[in-house]
């Protein structure tokens, strides 16, 4: 049943919560130090984009956001430089993938822990996303129940990776968590609206020795107990969890556009499209297509196309495509 609202179809204050505790495995060793969220894209982050969003929407009071003791104190440094207000660490005692109570579990824990009690927004720090944040707030408040955002994906095999909504109108009557045999390609995103009095159903979902892990399967158990709705929307959007996710965000963030920052060095050097060259970064003799160079890295006489070359790192005479190279990792091929 839809709650009471507003004339004017606007929540009342409501609280967000950014998931930021993921390790992201399939993008070691560019991710083995630092959180993938912070990782640029364009002149920006992805997270950065969420908390910007965040930051001027009013109905949003506090942002807490999310993450583990292996990488609080990044965003802690992060944070501090920023400009952002909202936003506050709430961190897990987990420091290893092996230790993670998996998406739900920490949600849970961050409620209990935090004493969130407002409607809230949950929203992946690792989504680049193409539809306003203040948008789906609006259908969360015009619903007045638990919603999530959804995109087609356009291919079934992709879709089997993701949590598959069937709809009637904007209302989830099926959901199915990772099938092997998808019915549509119409996935959630992680991007969901809960209702203060849905918080508490966390817990009676882990105490039932339900899967802990994504949030998928909250949603998959709770659309059967009260009415779901789904927020559709075209345009882009982008998990950023492998290399070629990574660089098909940058892609339609650059826009064909190379992005060379100030301080970096390019020098006798062929530029394609979407190359972003950080600064302190050294290009000389090379040709560079859809690649991302980190602060400090070096690139002499080299052929780079869909690369992720770390900071610090010199690599000399190499033809190389659909590659990541480390922090501080030297190569060079011949004399």
């Amino acid at each position: 049943m839809k709650k009471d609202l507003p004339a004017h179809g606007y929540a009342p204050a409501m609280d967000a919560v950014v998931l930021a505790g993921g390790y992201a495995t399939r993008l070691w060793p560019i991710t083995k130090h630092r959180p993938k969220m912070l990782l640029p894209v364009g002149g920006s982050t992805v997270i950065d984009r969420i908390f910007a969003e965040l930051e001027s929407d009013a109905r949003v009071d506090a942002v807490y956001v999310s993450t583990n003791k292996r990488f609080a104190d990044d965003f802690r440094t992060h944070l501090a430089s920023s400009a952002f207000e909202k936003p506050r660490l709430s961190v897990e005692e987990t420091s290893a993938e092996s230790e993670k109570f998996g998406v739900v579990g920490a949600l849970a824990q961050l409620v209990a822990r935090e004493g969130v009690a407002d409607d809230t927004l949950v929203i992946a720090g690792d989504n680049l996303i193409s539809f306003n944040v203040s948008d789906f707030l609006d259908f969360f408040a015009d619903q007045g129940s638990p919603c999530l955002a959804a995109y087609d994906v356009g291919s079934f095999d992709r879709a089997k990776a993701y949590g598959v909504v069937d709809l009637d109108d904007s209302q989830v009557v099926d959901f199915q968590e990772k099938p092997q045999r998808p019915k549509s390609t119409l996935v959630s995103i992680a991007c969901y609206g809960f209702p203060s009095d849905t918080l508490d159903l966390l817990e009676a979902y882990l105490d039932d020795d339900n899967n802990p892990d994504e949030p998928g399967w909250f949603l998959q158990w709770l659309y059967d107990r009260e009415p779901v709705h789904a927020f559709t929307f075209d345009g882009a959007w982008f998990d950023i969890g492998t290399p070629e996710s990574y660089l098909e965000a940058v892609t339609w963030t650059l826009g064909g556009d190379n992005l060379i920052e100030d301080g970096a060095t390019i020098d006798g050097t062929d530029l394609g499209e979407n190359v972003h060259v950080m600064a302190g970064a050294e290009v000389i003799d090379s040709k560079l297509d859809r690649s991302v160079i980190f602060p400090g890295a070096t690139i002499h006489d080299c052929d780079l196309r869909s690369s992720i070359i770390d900071e610090q790192t010199h690599i000399e005479n190499l033809d190389l495509a659909d590659a990541m190279i480390g922090a501080h990792t030297q190569i060079a091929n011949g004399p």
